[in-house]
């Protein structure tokens, strides 16, 4: 055999080999992103001092109610508040004083330890959409079943990009409101090996998430270290009733994480101006992290704020305006001024389809995320129609995207490598870089490259159907479910975590209001 067969035959080798190494379905999850980028500051001084000063004299002048929870006005009576009926008036200071021993950073720890988060400091923790009744697929919108739950979960473990499995993906109607959530937390536990979120629409339903929790991961662990972070609304403007707050005594009581998160369209909830809505996120969030700590002092807690404005014609929230990214810009400066973790962005959508629409008003959000600071980022992908539907085909679409901020969030290197002096030197004038020593040993590597968009040639995208986003993200969503395997559990935790769930199943009837 000549040696110019030999050559080919080993080219043609080698990329058959790298085609191969494409086309296997590795499960492989980032590590959070550690940003190597500057936060956005968009406000200046005076006016976070502004914000900070009427949050103070909303919370001492008008106060906040904490409706049918005598135990948190008995709480607030005795850290100095004046308590009238359910209205509870905060000394100027006394809030923010009581914030001070929250954490400004803390470790969620998954039962798989290489994908324990860290949630502060310079961390972007990226979980799935959380809450929708309905589901997308293809064309079909219909409620979500429980069955819809399990593959959101099984794609939230294959997605690379995604750091946390995420709570409610979608509400799966099929199954009791009293008993869905032993089920989903179920399916988190042992569909993903990923960091997952606690049950929040009852206490003792928060109650149960801490115990399934004490089960796999034992309950000495779980008395000193957060295993779940929970979703607790506020609901704007200034109220914080028995039921979240019932929710959050649990968590802080047992030193798991909660995300204390005004609820706000703008217009409706909050005045329509920037500043103004600001200074209520932050009256509201000062509140309730204050009362975390009135129930344990070091619970730990985070900042929230999911904002959004309004159509003034409709009266239907609207996702990705400029509006709501300045809302998000500031919130991200109070909540390190307060040296609190901080949540917000997603990726946030009005369109009912995951269509053009969709995909600019989730980038603007995103982008405004990864700028801002955020860093646990909740609905980060799967979210359409305000809120109202999680959507396979979006959740991939999303997924993938999330790789950008990754890359974005690396910043830009200047060591040797990075100056490249040798490509330059080599290729000089009038040359190309596609065979130069530089490329080769670099172009692994040197961009980001996306699992779902189409970059080929007009003949060969023809040639293959001419699929437009939405198709090549349902076949993408076909290809990880296709190629999920469930991760290794201990067959005795199994077994006691579904002994659990039949047991306090059979101690109460289905209730499905």
């Amino acid at each position: 055999m000549n040696e110019a067969v030999e050559r080919r035959r080993t080219r043609g080798g080698g990329g058959a080999a790298r085609r191969a190494e494409r086309t296997t379905m590795r499960i492989e999850t980032a590590r959070f992103i550690e940003r190597n980028i500057p936060n956005m500051e968009l406000l200046n001084e005076e006016t976070l001092q502004i914000i900070e000063h009427n949050a103070e004299t909303v919370l001492e002048e008008i106060g906040v109610n904490f409706v049918n929870n005598p135990a948190a006005l008995d709480r607030w009576r005795e850290a100095g508040a004046e308590v009238t009926g359910e209205r509870v008036r905060i000394p100027r200071g006394l809030a923010r004083e009581l914030c001070k021993t929250a954490p400004s950073k803390f470790t969620q720890h998954a039962r798989n330890p290489e994908k324990s988060v860290e949630i502060g400091g310079k961390s972007l923790v990226l979980a799935p959409v959380y809450g929708p009744p309905f589901v997308r697929e293809g064309s079909s919108r219909r409620y979500a079943t429980m069955t819809d739950f399990e593959k959101f979960v099984k794609l939230g473990y294959m997605s690379k990009w995604l750091h946390h499995s995420g709570g409610t993906v979608c509400e799966p109607t099929d199954v009791p409101v009293n008993k869905r959530h032993l089920d989903m937390l179920l399916a988190h536990m042992t569909l993903s090996d990923k960091p997952f979120m606690g049950s929040v629409t009852e206490p003792s339903r928060a109650q149960d998430s801490v115990d399934m929790c004490k089960i796999l991961f034992g309950e000495g662990f779980v008395a000193e270290n957060t295993v779940m972070t929970s979703l607790v609304n506020i609901n704007s403007p200034l109220t914080f009733d028995d039921t979240m707050m019932g929710a959050l005594e649990v968590y802080a009581a047992n030193m798991q994480a909660a995300i204390i998160s005004p609820f706000i369209v703008g217009g409706a909830m909050a005045p329509v101006s920037v500043t103004g809505t600001l200074t209520q996120v932050l009256a509201e969030v000062l509140a309730g992290v204050a009362y975390s700590q009135l129930v344990r002092k070091g619970a730990p807690v985070i900042f929230g704020a999911f904002v959004t404005s309004i159509d003034m014609n409709s009266g239907a929230p609207t996702f990705g305006t400029p509006e709501a990214s300045q809302i998000l810009y500031g919130a991200g400066q109070l909540a390190r001024r307060l040296n609190l973790p901080f949540r917000s962005g997603g990726g946030l959508c009005g369109s009912k389809l995951p269509d053009a629409q969709a995909a600019y008003e989730t980038a603007n959000t995103l982008n405004a995320a990864l700028l801002g600071g955020v860093n646990f980022m909740l609905h980060a992908c799967g979210w359409l129609e305000g809120g109202l539907v999680s959507s396979f085909e979006k959740f991939v679409m999303d997924a993938d995207q999330l790789g950008a901020l990754h890359k974005m969030a690396e910043g830009v290197a200047n060591d040797e490598n990075a100056q490249a002096m040798d490509a330059l030197r080599e290729v000089g004038p009038g040359g190309h870089y596609l065979g130069c020593a530089h490329t080769q040993a670099n172009f692994k590597q040197a961009f980001w490259r996306t699992e779902v968009l189409d970059y080929k040639p007009f003949e060969t995208w023809e040639e293959e159907g001419a699929r437009d986003t939405q198709m090549l993200a349902s076949a993408r969503v076909d290809k990880l479910l296709g190629n999920y395997t469930q991760p290794e559990m201990d067959p005795g935790v199994a077994e006691a975590l579904a002994a659990y769930v039949a047991r306090r199943k059979a101690e109460m009837p289905d209730a499905f209001v």
